[in-house]
């Protein structure tokens, strides 16, 4: 490939200091509307009644199928070195049981 088109095609994707410490969460709450999916990552502490919104994401259609995408490419190469994510039941719903057993 042309080097003058190749250097056209790179992004140069900065990542601050704060962005790169990551803010922790337990649960992702996904809505959507007709023209964008939001996803709310929010961390959940035991014996705590409320749990706080840490980062909120919004994304369009299509960037949120990429995502899925991407998400499936990766977790089959995690699984591919590291064996099989446990299965979580019901798979959208809150962890009802947290904090209780020991469970997240």
């Amino acid at each position: 490939m042309n080097e003058d088109l190749k250097d056209k095609n790179q992004i140069n994707i900065e990542l601050d200091e704060e962005v790169a410490q990551g803010i922790y969460s337990n649960l992702a709450v996904i809505t959507h509307s007709n023209t964008e999916f939001v996803v709310d990552f929010v961390r959940i502490v035991p014996g705590t009644p409320k749990a706080k919104v840490k980062s909120r994401i919004i994304l369009t259609p299509e960037h949120a199928k990429r995502l899925m995408f991407a998400l499936q490419d990766n977790i089959g190469r995690f699984e591919t070195t590291h064996g099989k994510i446990k299965d979580v039941q019901g798979g959208g719903g809150l962890p009802l049981n947290f904090g209780t057993k020991g469970q997240a």
